[in-house]
């Protein structure tokens, strides 16, 4: 395995640290994937506490002959200076898509790499824009979707507030902000772009990001593309849902016989072996050291590989 420090983006306004990762030996021009990080700031290797999904994954990647790219998020290196310079107009583009599709650009000019053979793999709200990511410039030749979700981002917020709850006190504090999240959601796609950016979701992040993601979701974007897809799930996943976001995808490209569905009994969000599966026990999820397993590893270079 051989690891190269690269940037993505650079020269433009928020160039990335990240690393270049190929396989040792090569005798031609590598197939190789692009990491795209889940919601918040992450670093490159989308550590979680104790967990480090994108490092095993390029890791156990080059392992198998595939080269992969990760690097910092644009919310992980450059906060302030988002909120500064793009602040209400924030949106999923300054965020994940623009960087994704430099770093398939990377890739794309790499002679080590080759360019029929570029994946675009998300992990969670990764998996969710990797189809855009795609449409929007990176051109890649199919999608890996790791726990990902073809519904709008603002239902799942609201689901996953809705677990968090708990009993007691603070299961009617959870409720209250649900309740109170949820209408603000309401009306959302009747709103002007204007009147999105006025309104405040959570924090500093407005309505219009959420309308600016949800008015075009992954669904409709694999919909509209015949490339290869592989999804993925853990069976045991309290973020993403086996039995609700797994289930739609199924449902949605059920006729798909490029697209590829596997379900991996005991693994959670990161795709390593779960110790709970209540979301109330995050914190204590992520806080143990484990690592992707061989299997998810193999199953990912195979779809690759095409077999």
């Amino acid at each position: 395995m051989i690891s190269e420090k690269i940037v993505v983006g650079e020269g433009t306004e928020y160039p990335l640290n990240g690393l270049l990762t190929l396989p040792e030996g090569l005798s031609g021009p590598a197939p190789a994937v692009v990491m795209v990080h889940g919601s918040g700031p992450s670093d490159m290797d989308e550590k979680v506490m104790k967990l480090t999904p994108f490092k095993d994954l390029a890791e156990g990647l080059a392992e198998r002959g595939v080269a992969s790219v990760r690097y910092d998020k644009r919310t992980f290196a450059y906060a302030r200076e988002l909120m500064k310079n793009v602040g209400k107009d924030m949106s999923v583009w300054e965020e994940t898509v623009e960087d994704a599709i430099l770093a398939a650009c990377l890739l794309k000019n790499d002679p080590r790499i080759d360019s029929e053979r570029i994946y675009i793999l998300g992990h969670s709200m990764g998996a969710m824009l990797a189809p855009r990511i795609d449409a929007e410039g990176a051109d890649a030749a199919g999608f890996i979707l790791m726990a990902g979700s073809p519904c709008r981002l603002e239902d799942i917020v609201i689901r996953q507030l809705g677990q968090s709850g708990g009993k007691g006190l603070k299961g009617k504090i959870v409720e209250l902000a649900k309740r109170n999240l949820s209408k603000k959601f309401e009306g959302l796609y009747e709103m002007s772009d204007e009147e999105a950016k006025k309104k405040k979701a959570s924090g500093p992040v407005t309505l219009y990001y959420f309308k600016e993601m949800g008015k075009k979701t992954a669904a409709d974007y694999l919909l509209e593309s015949s490339k290869p897809c592989f999804i993925m799930q853990g069976e045991k996943d309290f973020q993403a849902l086996a039995d609700e976001d797994f289930a739609a995808f199924r449902e949605l490209l059920k006729n798909r016989p490029n697209t590829k569905f596997k379900l991996y009994p005991g693994l959670d969000h990161s795709f390593v072996e779960a110790i709970y599966d209540d979301i109330l026990y995050a914190s204590k999820e992520y806080a143990a050291e484990r690592h992707i397993q061989a299997e998810v590893l193999d199953d990912i270079a195979g779809f690759i590989s095409g077999n």
